[in-house]
């Protein structure tokens, strides 16, 4: 008989239809390899040479307002530029490319350059999400666009240039291959059963209740039990909206809490603000109803044992498929035990 808490095995992610290998038997390996240095302890909450901080210039020369709450802005080095050709090469199907048009636009939290989201009151985390729902809709209007994707990249070891509270918004022509994977998926499931499958993968965890972390009326923030990272959650809605214009009040409101709930589980399970990329996933902008799509949020943190070891995916990882020590059921269980202390 398959022991999941001990024995190896592995895992079908039922939104991407890839396998991850679980080896459980591993946890207590011991480790010579590479170790982090700590985040800088402490932050002002003004940096008069930060880009992002109220009034300042940025590195472009613009200035930015005096804001006192959220403020979203081009990004002044964007990956995607509006007006790039949309020509396509193609050498027997050998050599191709497209060209891909785009817009980048950055969101600042809060004019307070030593705040994060753990750290942030619902109320300020409310004004986030209802920018957020802005910005898509404004970006989902345009005819150029495909997909919006909102991510934060939380921490130096994410790769963030800078530690002001913010996060980017990038609207693509085309759809992702993540989303191309994700919406395959809940289409064949939508299709075949007459159902969501993540409104189906919600209820069975809600019954099971071995990887639930927290949960409010409106959210749940579960360990997938096809994660990857250690410490990976995802986030759910527990009624069915397909994007960002479907949330009321309320279900701002309960995402910001959300939010606050799962950084502050993050940050106190080492002790130390806890790195991470995070987004949200939901339809593609086309124009079409893509009832199979269910909103949802990943957090992806890199963070292994401890404040000073991350998780590396190299090896069989990039070679082969994904592999994890810490099972989903045992880091659900750590993360729970975090949100008292």
């Amino acid at each position: 008989m398959l022991r999941l808490q001990h024995d190896s095995h592995r895992r079908l992610n039922a939104l991407t239809g890839e396998w991850v290998l679980v080896s459980p038997h591993r946890t207590n390996r011991p480790w010579q390899g590479q170790t982090e240095a700590k985040a800088e302890a402490v932050i002002p909450s003004y940096d008069p040479g930060c880009y992002l901080c109220p009034g300042n210039a940025r590195a472009n020369g613009e200035r930015n307002p005096a804001y006192e709450d959220v403020f979203s802005f081009d990004n002044d080095f964007a990956a995607l530029l509006a007006d790039a050709p949309r020509e396509e090469v193609n050498d027997k199907g050998l050599i191709v490319a497209q060209g891909e048009p785009g817009f980048c636009r950055v969101v600042c939290f809060s004019p307070r350059h030593d705040l994060t989201l753990s750290r942030m009151s619902v109320d300020d985390i409310t004004k986030v999400v209802e920018l957020w729902r802005e910005e898509f809709a404004r970006l989902d209007a345009n005819p150029l666009v495909g997909f919006v994707q909102i991510f934060e990249n939380r921490g130096a070891m994410m790769g963030a240039s800078n530690p002001h509270p913010h996060c980017q918004i990038w609207a693509t022509q085309s759809v992702p291959n993540e989303i191309l994977k994700e919406s395959v998926r809940q289409h064949a499931y939508f299709e075949s059963r007459g159902s969501c499958l993540l409104c189906d993968y919600l209820a069975l965890e809600l019954e099971k209740r071995e990887r639930i972390v927290c949960e409010n009326d409106g959210f749940v923030a579960l360990v997938p039990f096809w994660a990857t990272w250690p410490f990976e959650t995802m986030l759910l809605p527990r009624r069915h909206m397909v994007a960002l214009d479907e949330f009321g009040e309320s279900d701002s409101r309960a995402l910001a809490d959300i939010l606050s709930q799962i950084t502050k589980c993050y940050d106190h399970l080492f002790s130390t603000p806890f790195p991470y990329s995070m987004g949200f996933h939901q339809r593609p902008s086309d124009g079409a109803a893509h009832p199979h799509w269910h909103f949802h949020g990943h957090f992806y943190p890199p963070l292994l044992r401890s404040a000073t070891i991350r998780k590396f995916m190299v090896g069989f990882e990039l070679l082969g498929s994904p592999q994890r020590d810490i099972t989903p059921e045992s880091a659900a269980e750590r993360l729970r035990a975090s949100v008292s202390r």
